[in-house]
This record gives structure tokens, sequence and C-alpha cells, in this order.
């Protein structure tokens, strides 16, 4: 029996002698893009290792592997059958199949799961409540969440936490609607309701995206005050002075330094990228080289902006060094980059170096890419001939 067939008929997972455990599960689904196997790989984990805990991450990456596909047939049989799980009764494990509804934007079925907790005999309190509040925040359901914070703690009793006013300041941000937040924060200093530094950064984040820069700035001297700024909150001030100038994100950087935090990787991002736009390739370069020695490391967003920055400044040596770079952290950028990175290198004639590029990145990317890279190989002319590079040059 197929493992969505084992699924389709309530068993979570055939038993089999391939079981695996849950980290390489985790692994395996990282890099797997078909959804047959994706769903077959999370069958195959043992019952040992299921919690809600250490299972949530395989689950999402299953069911985010099903949605991209459009199998909501396939993620509804998956999740209804761990209602069948005796750890249905665990509030945290049913609110992991909650926020795997809202991973795949159904957030009719979350909230068909919540209102069935009685029946499957689970107890609610914020916790369940804010995977629900979740899941409509991931289904892009921004502007359902003011009724349902309004209307679930009255109908089921449920308290929210400064979790809760977290998540509904965040979809009140997401209508573009920052400053409808103001009074939600003034009702949880009233009600003695933590405001975190996670909410703050939500709206400072918003009013700097909208161009509401005075209403940004009070907000952050309130931060200050409070002392409760962390680096992810100086990234958002970094953002918007990466428009400016690079002085403006050193002095930041700075700043962070000087009161004991510690610049990370979208810090230098940002700073990298601000170098790149004014035509700083070599000062963007030395940002680069100095990650590591900064206690950081380059993630996707690294690569994809300085190779295409390179790439435009004619640099296509450097930029192939960091593509490679970028295969050994498996962080390959995007087809668009990746595209432009290509093209350089045929047009400097170093069609060798094109076509280990091709062949990698092939092996990599999703089946779906396969059509865009073919028709770029035809379009470069390398999609035939003897001359086919025999080996992967990216990773040597």
């Amino acid at each position: 029996m197929s493992s969505l067939a084992c699924i389709r008929h309530g068993r979570r997972f055939c038993t089999s002698s391939s079981a695996i455990s849950i980290s390489a599960a985790k692994a395996r689904l990282r890099t797997e893009h078909d959804p047959d196997k994706a769903l077959a790989i999370y069958s195959s984990v043992s019952d040992h290792y299921r919690s809600p805990v250490s299972s949530r991450y395989a689950q999402d990456l299953t069911v985010k592997r099903l949605a991209k596909s459009r199998r909501y047939s396939d993620i509804e049989a998956l999740i209804e059958s761990h209602k069948k799980d005796p750890k249905i009764t665990q509030e945290p494990f049913l609110a992991t199949l909650i926020r795997s509804y809202g991973l795949a934007g159904m957030a009719d079925h979350a909230l068909r799961t919540f209102e069935q907790m009685d029946e499957l005999g689970t107890r609610r309190s914020a916790i369940s409540f804010n995977a629900l509040l979740s899941a409509y925040n991931q289904s892009k359901k921004f502007d359902q969440v003011p009724n349902l914070f309004d209307e679930i703690p009255k109908k089921y009793g449920v308290s929210p936490d400064k979790i809760s006013y977290g998540i509904f300041v965040k979809s009140l941000c997401e209508v573009g609607s920052p400053e409808s937040a103001f009074p939600i924060l003034e009702e949880m200093e009233e009600k003695d309701i933590e405001i975190t530094t996670i909410t703050y950064t939500t709206i400072l984040d918003s009013l700097y995206k909208n161009g509401k820069i005075d209403e940004a700035e009070k907000i952050w001297k309130k931060m200050v005050e409070k002392g409760s700024p962390d680096v992810a909150a100086y990234n958002v001030k970094i953002m918007q002075a990466h428009y400016g100038k690079p002085e403006d994100i050193l002095a930041l950087i700075e700043e962070i330094s000087s009161i004991g935090l510690k610049p990370d990787t979208i810090s230098y991002n940002y700073l990298l990228t601000c170098y790149c736009k004014h035509g700083l390739i070599e000062e963007a370069k030395k940002v680069y080289d100095s990650l590591e020695e900064n206690g950081c490391a380059p993630n996707a967003a690294t690569f994809r902006t300085f190779i295409y920055y390179l790439c435009r400044n004619g640099d296509f040596d450097k930029a192939f060094e960091v593509y490679k770079e970028s295969v050994i952290k498996d962080k390959i950028p995007d087809f668009g980059t990746m595209k432009h990175l290509v093209e350089g290198l045929v047009k400097n004639s170093k069609v060798k170096e094109a076509k280990g590029v091709i062949k990698t990145v092939k092996r990599k990317f999703p089946p779906n890419f396969l059509n865009a890279w073919k028709k770029l190989e035809m379009a470069l002319g390398l999609d035939g001939g003897k001359e086919a590079a025999k080996e992967d040059v990216a990773s040597s």
C-alpha cells in the first residue's frame, strides 16, 4: 500500500523496516520537491519520534510540498488522519494541525478543527487560539483576524495572551494599517499584557514600508525607552537606512555593537546591498569577505544579491566564485540571478563554466524549472554537442 493510501485509510504510516528518524526525514524533506516522495518520506518516520515538537517541522515541509502542487485533498487526508491519534487530546499536538492547515492556505479547515476541539476531547487555551490566528494570517486572510480576535474569546472563554495580540497586530500591519495597532498597544498596557519586541518591530517595519517615518520614529523612541530594541528591530531601521548612504548603515551597525548586541547576516546584507547600489563593488566585496570574521555566514539573500550586482558590474569571475560557495552552502540563488551569470560566462567565452553551472542547478532546482533552463541552453547554444561538461566545476 502506498503512503498516500495509508493516510487515506486513516493510518499515519505504513509499518516498514525502512522507518527513519525525524532528523533524517527533515534533512531529506528540505531537498525533496516531489510531493509524492515528500509524503512517502514523512510517512516512513517511525512512531517513536512523533511528538508535537519533533515532528512539526517535517509535517510542515510535507504540507508545503503538497500545497505547492495544489494537492489540497491529500493535505486534508494527511491532517485529518492525525485526529485519530491518542495525542489529539493534547492541545499542542492539535495546534500543529491547525497551523498546518494555515500553511496550506486552508483557513476554513483550521477553524473547523478549532471548533471540533470539544468533541475531540481537547481543552482550549491561548495555544490553540494563537494557532488559529496564525493560520488565518498564513492563509492571507488578514482582514478576518480582527473578527476572530473579538468573537472567539467570547464564544469559547479563551484569554488572549501577548502572542495573540502580536498576531492580531501583524494582521493589521499586513493590510497596510499599522496606525490601527496603536489603540491595541494602549489596551495591552491597560491590561498589563507585555508588548513584546516582536510586536513593536512588526509595527515599526510596517510604518517604514508605508512611508510613515515620523510615526515609526515615535515607536522606535518608545522601544528605546523600554530598553527593548534587539538586532531584528535594528535591522528594520537598517532596512530603511539602506535606501540612503552606506555611512548611515555603518553608524547603526556600530550602535548595535556599542550596546552589546551582535550585528547579524541581515545587517551586513543591507550594507553590502547599499554599497552595490552606489557602485562601490570593492567595498561590497570587503563586506562579503569579512562575514565569517564578524561571526556571520552568507545566507540565500547574500548570494542572490551579490551575484546579481557582480554580474551587473561585469565581474563574472568573482560572481562565479560566489556561486560556487553558494553550492557548497546549498543556497543557490533563483533562476533569474543564475541566468545573468550563465549569460555573462558565455559572453566571456567561459562556456565550460557556464555548462557546469547549468548542470548543477538543473540537479538542484525543482523539476518545474527544467524547461526554463532548457530554453536558456538553447538560446545560448549550450544544448548539445560533444563539449558537454564532464565534471561539475561548481563543486570542484
